[in-house]
């Protein structure tokens, strides 16, 4: 073995990439068992049909969703195919619209407005916005401020009104719905608790 030899140094290059190639196909198959929906921290996007909460778990020391018995979005359970196709259009919704120049999903995105993470399990939906838009669930409510957020004021920054129809509406709120359900270990932190 001579170490001066190129060839050493390229047998050893090749053999160290191929052993890496194959811890990354190892990880990356683990990884899509917790990110795949349906998988171990994301859950089926028919997930939907039931109530999402979030409590504090003292084992992970993280806030985590917990998932409940039956709450269909709309009032109406729907298929895991009309799901899926409700996360779809939701998900369009969002990348169209460029809802992430002043939002964030997962901490990715613009900081001007709210995160969108955990929107769904924001309490001013039941406390502030159902009054305001004169709406009975918290769905409605969405709906409606997706829809006319000009119409509603919102502190000192506006929402503006991206022409949203009303099935685009229902299905960004699906999509928000699902996305709260996933355990996104402990992200957004403090969420929906006071800093005293």
């Amino acid at each position: 073995m001579d170490i001066q030899d190129p060839s050493f140094w390229r047998a050893g290059a090749v053999s160290t990439t191929l052993v890496m190639l194959v811890v990354l196909a190892f990880l990356s198959v683990d990884s899509m068992r917790y990110i795949t929906a349906g998988g171990i921290n994301v859950p089926g996007y028919e997930v939907i049909n039931q109530h999402i909460g979030y409590e504090y778990d003292w084992n992970r020391r993280a806030d985590v969703p917990v998932i409940g018995g039956p709450e269909p979005l709309f009032g109406k359970v729907v298929a895991p195919a009309e799901a899926a196709a409700l996360m779809r259009t939701g998900k369009l919704v969002i990348q169209g619209r460029a809802c992430m120049d002043c939002h964030t999903i997962f901490g990715n995105g613009a900081y001007y407005a709210p995160d969108l993470t955990k929107a769904w399990l924001d309490p001013a939906w039941s406390q502030i916005w159902m009054p305001m838009t004169g709406k009975a669930t918290r769905e409605e409510a969405m709906v409606e401020f997706l829809m006319h957020p000009d119409k509603y004021p919102t502190w000192t920054r506006a929402m503006p009104n991206l022409g949203i129809t009303e099935a685009e509406a229902r299905a960004t709120v699906a999509y928000l719905k699902w996305l709260s359900a996933i355990d996104t270990n402990g992200f957004p932190a403090n969420f929906g608790r006071s800093m005293q």
